[in-house]
């Protein structure tokens, strides 16, 4: 089976805060179905998924769950890929299920290179490949764990999330690093700012997965965020996310989304 790069996470306690509306202009369309493989990762609980590259910790407490997959580097696209959501089906296999058209996951981690396999033999995540290393109640789900390795068709997807954007906060009083988590439409995250109740907006770098940063002291002021799409480049607002008392470790949501 394909390695998975293991992300040391913080179990984050919930905090829920409702932003104001802004206006979503677009919505992310199915891309074609395109030829792939797959392999899977850890047991039937799916704990071996848990944190992973893209930072979203404990994905059952995120809303995650086991329909996850990590991705080769070449369609994790250095974290810009985390959120993005698929459909896979298994093909040309006599492992497939051939009672289920698909099964649709989010991608939550990476899966590395193994330059100690050949890419035909082992090194199923070695580039240029584009392969997904499911989790394995997602793999059971189209194919016999048995198989080890299937044929795949698929195809990115909208991702379907209920409720809004979620900034799940990590830093101290003069950095601030949020992970933004249930993304709807593309799923996926090019751009982000933060606005301080007493700043004006404040770009933050991407750093990792679907973590963004700001080196700014933003302590005892209402932060809002403003987040562009990766994939549609369509941008949202979400503010007053945060109240001033706001700390790290906690998790805010707003009730705006991609669609």
């Amino acid at each position: 089976m394909a390695a998975m790069l293991q992300h040391c996470s913080i179990l984050l306690i919930t905090f829920i805060i409702i932003g104001k509306a802004a206006i979503v202009a677009g919505t992310f369309q199915p891309s074609p179905w395109t030829l792939a493989q797959a392999t899977f990762y850890g047991d039937d609980t799916a704990s071996a998924t848990m944190g992973g590259a893209c930072g979203y910790g404990n994905l059952f407490i995120n809303g995650y769950g086991t329909d996850t997959v990590a991705l080769s580097s070449t369609l994790f696209n250095n974290g810009y890929a985390c959120g993005t959501c698929y459909q896979i089906k298994c093909v040309q296999s006599s492992a497939c299920d051939s009672t289920v058209p698909y099964t649709t996951v989010t991608a939550t981690n990476l899966c590395p290179p193994n330059w100690a396999e050949a890419s035909d033999n082992g090194g199923w995540c070695n580039p240029p490949r584009e392969h997904f290393d499911m989790s394995k109640p997602a793999f059971m789900k189209i194919a016999q764990w048995k198989a080890g390795i299937i044929p795949v068709m698929y195809r990115r997807v909208p991702c379907v999330k209920s409720g809004g954007l979620r900034f799940s906060f990590q830093g101290n009083g003069y950095w601030l690093l949020v992970y933004v988590m249930n993304v709807g439409g593309g799923g996926d995250i090019a751009n982000m700012w933060v606005k301080g109740s007493g700043t004006r907006w404040i770009s933050m770098s991407h750093n990792w997965g679907a973590s963004y940063q700001a080196f700014a002291s933003l302590g005892g002021q209402t932060l809002s965020f403003k987040v562009t799409s990766y994939t549609t480049k369509e941008t949202i607002i979400a503010w007053n996310v945060a109240p001033s008392n706001w700390g790290v470790g906690l998790t805010y949501s707003s009730n705006v989304n991609f669609t």
